[in-house]
């Protein structure tokens, strides 16, 4: 996968808006966002769990939180649900500040990764809960939880009780009974956390319909890179209470802000040197590579990313048009499915590469010498 040639960190985002900038002052502006946090932060005694952020999401947008454990993407996430208090800030839901209301009256959608279902009650039932606390009539509460039903593909199993289901079909209920009261806000606690990879990738798809078809805010947690890249509009990176990127699941994969993000996000390779120029970088071990470089400091100590789809072995005799061609051995090699992943030796330097075409690597053998080829616009230096 080719890097876009004009791809920039903060650029084009027109879903997520500023952080660290100064607390909001006008209603109208408020109104644009489905969420605003304006300084928020917490603490636990001495422990700062989430410094303060600023962040804006508009709405309809599909926003991840995405990151490590203890990252602080859950205290966010329970900040806009009312189940903690902020330490410092001001929480807005649709241009309302709500941060001294409980959850109960905040009007928002929650769907668990245990899925939180009662037992004793049929598919029905449970879905048709909320619209009962909300004292809907008899008719009203068959027709929107048939509906929802029929959106969500249980229509068949309304009768059934949630331990004659399936992990998926369960979380599918949680999602439903979410739907169900339309409301404006979503939020998505690591809903697929508890299934197995294939079923994940099937309700990933649900969920990204149920966005497009809905056109609600939805806010989704989860550790899973790919999970993150597949389903967002935006990623929020976190790591110890702190934001490391905010973009689109391209700029954190293609135009990582930081050493964090390139790693954390993807595979990769990263070499650590110095910079001769913009476009020069001159490795620890003396071999001189052509970069796509934002800092203009010659002389900088600094890392370069390139992914491993972007590195290919060139052919015997192959003409070679990328800048950066080096000589290196081959390792070891992991069959991955429909591609070979490849780890070679540069020197000292361990440079991944991913062939898609499985079967035609079985000419490559560990110990083997191989030439690797890469484009200057695919290396780019960290920040």
């Amino acid at each position: 996968m080719a890097r876009p040639a004009t791809m920039e960190f903060g650029t084009g985002l027109a879903s997520v808006r500023a952080m660290n900038t100064s607390a909001p002052s006008s209603t109208p502006l408020l109104a644009e966002f489905a969420v605003r946090f304006a300084g928020v932060s917490k603490k636990y005694g001495d422990a700062t769990v989430l410094h303060e952020l600023n962040l804006d999401v508009r709405r309809g947008e599909f926003l991840t939180l995405l990151g490590p454990s203890g990252s602080g993407k859950s205290t966010i996430l329970n900040i806009i649900a009312g189940a903690i208090q902020p330490t410092t800030g001001r929480v807005f839901l649709d241009g309302v500040d709500v941060t001294e209301k409980p959850s109960r009256e905040r009007g928002l959608g929650m769907v668990f990764q245990n899925y939180a279902l009662m037992p004793h009650m049929t598919v029905f039932e449970n879905v048709a809960f909320p619209l009962k606390v909300r004292k809907e009539t008899r008719d009203s509460i068959h027709r929107k939880v048939t509906q929802t039903l029929e959106k969500v593909g249980l229509a068949t199993f309304a009768s059934r009780k949630p331990k004659e289901l399936s992990g998926g079909q369960q979380q599918r209920v949680s999602i439903a009974r979410c739907l169900v009261y339309s409301p404006s806000i979503i939020l998505m606690d690591e809903p697929l956390g508890a299934l197995d990879k294939k079923l994940r990738d099937q309700l990933q798809g649900e969920i990204k319909s149920l966005h497009r078809d809905i056109g609600t805010t939805l806010i989704y947690v989860t550790h899973d890179q790919e999970e993150a890249l597949n389903l967002s509009d935006t990623v929020c990176l976190m790591n110890l209470g702190r934001v490391e990127h905010l973009g689109t699941p391209a700029q954190l994969y293609f135009d990582p802000a930081n050493r964090f993000t390139a790693d954390f996000v993807g595979e990769s390779n990263i070499i650590a040197g110095t910079l001769v120029d913009a476009g020069s970088l001159q490795t620890q071990a003396g071999s001189t590579l052509r970069v796509h470089s934002r800092c203009q400091s010659v002389g900088a100590s600094v890392e370069v990313l390139i992914r491993p789809e972007n590195v290919r072995i060139v052919a015997p005799g192959e003409a070679v048009s990328e800048e950066n061609v080096f000589d290196s051995v081959v390792h070891q090699l992991s069959f991955v499915g429909g591609r070979t992943r490849v780890e070679t030796k540069m020197g000292d330097e361990r440079i991944l590469v991913s062939r898609v075409s499985a079967r035609d690597d079985a000419d490559i053998q560990p110990g083997q010498k191989v030439r690797l080829a890469w484009s200057r616009a695919n290396s780019v230096v960290l920040d």
